[in-house]
């Protein structure tokens, strides 16, 4: 089977079919953040600009400063270091896949970022559970391609637990009892869950945005409340139909590229939609401390009416979708920044 996974893969980068598994682009996450603080500051009457402006005074920051740290920290979580995932008969551990092509494929700390919305319930107790091969309604080339390459692979959780063949571990990172049980977020979870690859029940991305709205809300930070940010990833429809409807394939990068390649062109931050979306988003109350139903609120926009792009190429088709979901992305970074600014 790995041996059929190792010549698509091969496939795929001869005929130029992108492997990667992230949702926005890093880029469009930080455009997202600087624009959602750019409509606050903007719009000031009808927002916690003030608020805004003063905590990030007092953090040492001026405000355009304070937007390019957001959008760094919304950039940076598809660059963490905090999950391997180890061979099935070698017990050898990696951040990423290492095979030829493969390595274009994201760390696998992106399989964290997604949230399907066409399963319900997962094994941790999450009303909406997140990557998990078995569960996947809809799919494509790269999650079979991924699922046939890793069948058996399990993931690190420190030495003398999950292991390959004879006992073999190379434990690198114990990813469960560090990144797997931040973003459990109080569900339950065992070690065999993380077993095989293909059946592994993946942490949804809304918990992971509570781990650090709470670690924002403890000690607040503006790294802290970018990594909250990255969450934008639920308005990107590969990610509730990849992240909502969670495959890493089906036009995924391609729409994404194209995303990133018309952001300005066709004006997609739009302040006037940005303001529609806003209505369609109930705000944080002032006191909340969790995040997810606003998270979950972006994801069903995603959901709902972005499908169209996991089927066409289509740029009217992608226009379109862009223009729902990229100015929901702003909206809801703003709803989010709109409870921090009474944290600081």
């Amino acid at each position: 089977m790995k041996n059929v996974a190792r010549t698509l893969i091969a496939a795929a980068a001869l005929t130029g079919v992108s492997l990667e598994a992230s949702a926005w682009s890093q880029e469009v996450h930080r455009r997202i953040a600087i624009d959602a603080v750019n409509y606050m500051k903007a719009n000031p009457t009808t927002t916690n600009y003030a608020k805004l402006l003063n905590g990030a005074t007092k953090s040492g920051y001026t405000i355009d400063q304070f937007a390019a740290a957001l959008g760094q920290g919304a950039y940076d979580v598809d660059d963490f270091a905090d999950t391997y995932i180890c061979g099935a008969t070698t017990g050898n551990c990696q951040l990423a896949p290492v095979w030829g092509a493969g390595a274009s494929i994201v760390k696998y700390t992106s399989y964290w970022h997604f949230q399907n919305h066409t399963q319900g319930a997962d094994a941790h107790g999450n009303d909406l559970g997140g990557y998990n091969y078995a569960k996947l309604t809809v799919w494509g080339d790269i999650d079979n391609m991924a699922a046939s390459w890793l069948v058996g692979d399990y993931l690190d959780d420190g030495p003398g637990n999950l292991t390959g063949w004879f006992w073999s571990d190379s434990s690198k990172y114990n990813a469960y009892d560090k990144t797997e049980k931040n973003y459990r977020q109080g569900g339950y979870s065992t070690r065999s869950m993380y077993a095989d690859f293909e059946k592994i029940p993946f942490q949804p991305i809304d918990n992971l945005g509570q781990y650090w709205f709470s670690q924002f809300l403890a000690a607040p930070t503006v790294q802290k409340l970018g990594f909250v940010l990255h969450t934008t990833d639920l308005l990107q429809p590969h990610h509730t139909w990849h992240h909502t409807w969670t495959t890493s394939a089906l036009n995924h990068s391609g729409w994404e590229t194209w995303v990133n390649d018309y952001y300005y062109t066709y004006q997609l931050n739009s302040q006037p939609a940005v303001t529609a979306a806003l209505n369609n988003l109930t705000p944080m109350a002032a006191t909340a401390t969790d995040v997810r139903p606003l998270l979950t609120q972006g994801a069903r926009v995603a959901y709902t009416q972005g499908g169209i792009v996991l089927s066409s190429t289509d740029d009217t088709d992608r226009l379109n979708t862009a223009r729902v979901m990229i100015p929901h992305a702003i909206a809801m970074t703003v709803r989010i920044l709109n409870r921090a600014a009474d944290r600081f």
